[in-house]
């Protein structure tokens, strides 16, 4: 069997080839991309003026709405996209880990035991010139030992790169985490915003009604004729039909959320409520932040690492490899001897694989790999650019939609006023029931595009938050990555 003295010696010649070697190919670096300065902004916008954070892990907390939190904990815990990215992510973890196991040497044994008879009628043997039959023994109790030195970095940059992919992958989650819960919010403010049309229909509904009693009272006495009661409940039908059809739409978004929070949409039904939050203030931060908080450009630029790894392990390829073995154990005729001094066998080697000729193949996988490392920087670059392009522009809709909806409050109080004034100019016998029924239109219009603006400004506030990142940051990807355990070693 391998004796200690051998043994020692081979793990000491593993070990120097192993602090010699080199790592081939580029040493990693982020690639560069522009980044402004500043964000174009205007009113109410100010970058000196202290705003809100949003907060970590729970950015919707920000919006105060106890409807929406529980929505978004119930969606964290149920929607099946993010388990689908969970389970990614335990598999990145596992790849890591089985490259990080090849930093050990393997250890194996192939215990057999076998009873054979040889024929009497075998070929003659000239040390064995008497043929007769014979029956034997063979019990084998062996151990190999293998090792492959690292001597050009061909493993240290395997594990470089499933480090960078188990880091890519656990940003990936955090991004898929931001765009459900996102959308969820997004959704919920939708549905909110319906409920408000939906409760302006009805309210418009009630008023025709009363206006259609009073129009009609006056026509039965003469003061009105047939054709204002024809266009008093032509309004009248054609709000209800709008309020129908409304209501398709608030299901539709109710069945969206259902699926978000890993529910039946038959099952699922939340109860009607006007919208009444207000967006919160945001610190849009500085351009150059962003590059730390975005999951998807974390993701982006793990991906890059993972590629300039590729173009060193496709470059070790041109050099040898070392590979370090030792055999041995027991061996006898008969398993009370098996233990012995005298069965024990054991042989140490080396051997170096070098290829010659490839017929190119080296040469074009590791083009291959620079070719994918380019690839990367380009989606790196575009990601961040486009990351840039949503903060503007959520940050110029959301100044836009404060303006307008300061002008459509005023549209819809002049609008309120237009109808006081022209029913009592009706009642008084001033103008015709057209200018009442062109009024009450006017207001509902006016009502209605007030909700949509109020609606979407909340929306555009989701969407400027998931911009920003929902207050994640990329320096919690450190202690992503997958560390030696004697536990792990050990474990079969």
């Amino acid at each position: 069997m391998l004796s200690a003295k051998h043994f020692a010696a081979l793990s000491g010649l593993a070990v120097f080839v192993f602090a010699a070697g080199c790592t081939v190919g580029p040493k990693y670096q982020r690639a560069s991309v522009p980044v402004p300065a500043k964000w174009d902004v205007a009113e109410p916008w100010r970058e000196s003026a202290p705003k809100d954070g949003v907060a970590k892990g729970e950015w919707w907390s920000v919006f105060q709405d106890g409807e929406l939190s529980a929505l978004e904990k119930q969606a964290l815990d149920a929607n099946q996209t993010i388990k689908i990215a969970v389970a990614h992510l335990e598999q990145a973890r596992a790849s890591a880990a089985l490259q990080v196991a090849t930093q050990f040497p393997t250890l194996s044994t192939t215990p057999s035991a076998q009873r054979q008879r040889l024929s009497g009628n075998r070929p003659a043997n000239s040390n064995f010139p008497v043929r007769s039959p014979v029956s034997q023994t063979n019990v084998v109790l062996p151990f190999t030992v293998g090792y492959e030195a690292d001597l050009f970095g061909r493993r240290r940059r395997s594990i470089e790169a499933a480090q960078a992919s188990y880091q890519a992958t656990a940003a990936d989650l955090e991004s898929v985490r931001l765009v459900i819960t996102a959308e969820l919010a997004g959704d919920y403010f939708t549905l909110r915003q319906l409920d408000t049309e939906l409760s302006i229909l009805n309210r418009t509904v009630e008023t025709l009604q009363k206006g259609l009693q009073l129009v009609d009272s006056r026509h039965k006495g003469g003061l009105a004729s047939g054709l204002d009661v024809a266009e008093e409940e032509t309004l009248l039908n054609t709000t209800r039909t709008q309020a129908v059809l409304l209501y398709q739409q608030r299901k539709q978004a109710e069945d969206a959320i259902a699926v978000l929070v890993g529910k039946p949409a038959p099952d699922f039904h939340f109860p009607q409520k006007e919208l009444n939050a207000e967006p919160p203030a945001l610190d849009a931060g500085l351009p150059s932040d962003l590059l730390e908080r975005r999951p998807d450009i974390a993701e982006a630029e793990r991906q890059m690492a993972v590629a300039n790894a590729q173009i060193g392990i496709a470059r070790a390829a041109y050099y040898p490899s070392l590979n370090l073995f030792a055999n041995g154990g027991w061996q006898a005729s008969d398993i009370a001897k098996l233990l012995n001094v005298q069965s024990t066998f054991w042989a140490v080697g080396a051997n170096v694989a070098e290829s010659i000729f490839t017929g190119g193949a080296r040469r074009a996988q590791t083009q291959f790999a620079k070719a994918g490392y380019d690839a990367s920087v380009a989606a790196y670059r575009d990601t961040v650019l486009n990351a840039f392009r949503e903060v503007q522009d959520d940050v110029t809709g959301l100044t836009v939609l404060d303006q307008a909806i300061r002008s459509q409050q005023q549209a819809v109080d002049a609008a309120r006023r237009t109808l006081d004034i022209a029913t009592s100019r009706y009642v008084g016998g001033l103008v015709s029931y057209l200018d009442v029924v062109n009024a009450q239109q006017n207001l509902l219009n006016n009502e209605q595009e007030l909700a949509v603006i109020r609606g979407q400004r909340l929306v555009s506030s989701v969407l400027l938050i998931k911009a920003l990142g929902g207050g994640w940051d990329a320096s919690s990807l450190a202690a992503v990555q997958v560390k030696t355990k004697l536990r792990d070693v050990v474990a079969p």
